[in-house]
């Protein structure tokens, strides 16, 4: 009896029949792999090592093996499968590293600029929660996160607060929701891990499209997590974790300040807007 038959058959007394699918299933596959590629000693053993620091790079506000997995296609490859059931739905895509949970609940139209909010041009992004059936969704919990204007998220930057443009919002009665931000920029993933080491070795870009991120929760519903990405950025066709989707991609257009910006939404200046509909599906 070969090695690869007696590691498969060393857990099929695993009771759950799902979780003996998954982990014989893996074993096979990577047996099978080894087999294929013929791989040395010296080999396996570059590969533990680049494992085990990818786990050491980790923590609360860091997921290395979250990023291997973006970088690999492998988030979008599960994204695929898991969330292709409906045409009408919002798209979903990669989660990515750097989601901090239990940030502050705000109120409607309040900024997530917690530092240098009087320099910055502000961006207002409003629409509605809706289902499939287009009725609308109140009290869904909106979690939003996005990079500073130097490409570097709070928790990844020393230097922001943890709750810099980070806030989750409710949606009201109607479904509408509002948010006061700043422009989202391109910016390149974190080189410094073993993920920058592979895409190094590989000769790949780092660099991500300007987006935003949403978790969206509301009772009956499946979550949502996805981005919204500017319209026209330079990294559009070239997305290092190729987590883009076509209607995802939003234009974004500059307003006066007028005093109906200023009553609803709290606007004393200038500002841009994005208007964005999030669709649901029942669960």
């Amino acid at each position: 009896m070969s090695v690869t038959t007696q590691a498969v058959q060393s857990f099929q007394r695993i009771d759950d029949a799902r979780h003996r699918t998954l982990i014989t299933a893996l074993v096979q596959k990577l047996h099978d792999y080894i087999n294929e590629v013929q791989l040395t000693e010296d080999e396996w053993m570059k590969a533990i090592q680049f494992l085990t620091q990818t786990g050491q790079l980790c923590h609360e506000q860091r997921q290395e093996y979250i990023l291997l997995s973006d970088v690999l296609g492998i988030s979008m490859l599960v994204d695929q499968i898991n969330h292709q059931k409906s045409e009408v739905q919002t798209p979903s895509t990669v989660f990515g590293p750097f989601f901090i949970a239990d940030m502050p609940v705000r109120n409607l139209a309040d900024s997530i600029v917690i530092e240098n909010a009087e320099q910055c041009r502000p961006l207002l992004i409003k629409g509605n929660i809706r289902n499939t059936q287009g009725e609308s969704i109140a009290n869904a919990y909106i979690d939003i996160w996005q990079t500073a204007d130097n490409g570097m998220y709070s928790g990844q930057d020393p230097e922001q607060q943890i709750d810099n443009l980070r806030g989750v919002f409710v949606s009201q009665a109607d479904g509408s929701y509002a948010i006061k931000s700043i422009l989202p920029v391109s910016y390149e993933i974190p080189s410094d891990g073993t993920v920058g080491q592979l895409l190094n070795y590989a000769k790949r870009t780092f660099w991500r499209p300007a987006h935003i991120h949403f978790k969206i929760v509301a009772e009956g519903y499946q979550p949502l997590v996805t981005h919204i990405f500017l319209a026209n950025d330079e990294y559009l066709q070239n997305d290092a974790v190729f987590g883009v989707k076509d209607r995802l991609i939003v234009c974004h257009e500059s307003k006066k300040a007028d005093p109906q910006s200023h009553a609803v939404y709290g606007l004393d200046c200038d500002y841009d807007l994005m208007e964005y509909d999030f669709i649901l599906s029942e669960v």
